[in-house]
């Protein structure tokens, strides 16, 4: 790893991705939601390398939601998220599609 670029042990952005998606998985036990999957993400970017022993946090902001025109018991919804280490330096982000189980018109 010393003759990289890095110039010491990185992990490879897809391990940094695994990572975010366990924290997001463990955060979504703790909260009742009507998720229906992920068609996928868009202009995923790793920022900046990470490191053995860094600490990663995540923060999420939904930046887009609709109701399905085909499936209106179900809603689309966009998020950017950014994933930080532990000096608050951004070193991911993405934004992530979601599918969610929408409320009934009648419903508030």
């Amino acid at each position: 790893a010393a003759g990289t670029h890095f110039e010491r042990l990185s992990a490879s952005g897809w391990h940094t991705c695994a990572m975010v998606m366990s924290m997001v998985v463990e955060n979504l036990k703790n909260h009742r939601q009507a998720g229906l999957g992920s068609p996928g993400v868009d202009e995923l970017r790793w920022l900046k390398p990470v490191y053995p022993g860094d600490t990663l946090r995540c923060e999420t902001e939904v930046i887009e939601k609709r109701r399905s025109q085909s499936r209106p018991e179900m809603g689309i919804f966009k998020s950017r998220m950014t994933v930080f280490n532990q000096d608050g330096v951004a070193v991911m982000s993405m934004v992530s599609n979601g599918l969610i189980r929408t409320r009934p018109d009648n419903e508030n």
